[in-house]
């Protein structure tokens, strides 16, 4: 009974390794895609005489686009964030 004890304990600590290495790629691709948001430029396009009739609405929609990439940017890095507090406990339970 014992050894089926240690068997299922041995496959649930290898397990949790699994899912930490999962977890630690999962944070790094969330950094990187936030890094990466963040450096899109934020500015208005200049806008010439003939696209004066919608030039509005196309300088309306590039804020909105910019505004929502910013929005995912903060979002994975929260994401990010969670993610290395969980590790964190991860790796001190596999230490105890």
């Amino acid at each position: 009974m014992e050894s089926k004890i240690d068997d299922m304990i041995a496959h649930l600590s290898h397990s949790q390794q699994q899912m930490a290495r999962i977890l630690e790629a999962q944070r790094h691709a969330a950094i990187r895609m936030a890094q990466i948001i963040h450096s899109l430029p934020d500015y208005e396009l200049q806008l010439t005489e003939g696209s004066k009739s919608s030039g509005g609405q196309t300088v309306q929609v590039n804020r909105s686009i910019v505004s929502y990439l910013n929005a995912m940017a903060d979002l994975q890095q929260t994401a990010a964030d969670s993610l290395e507090i969980v590790l964190k406990e991860l790796r001190e339970q596999d230490e105890e």
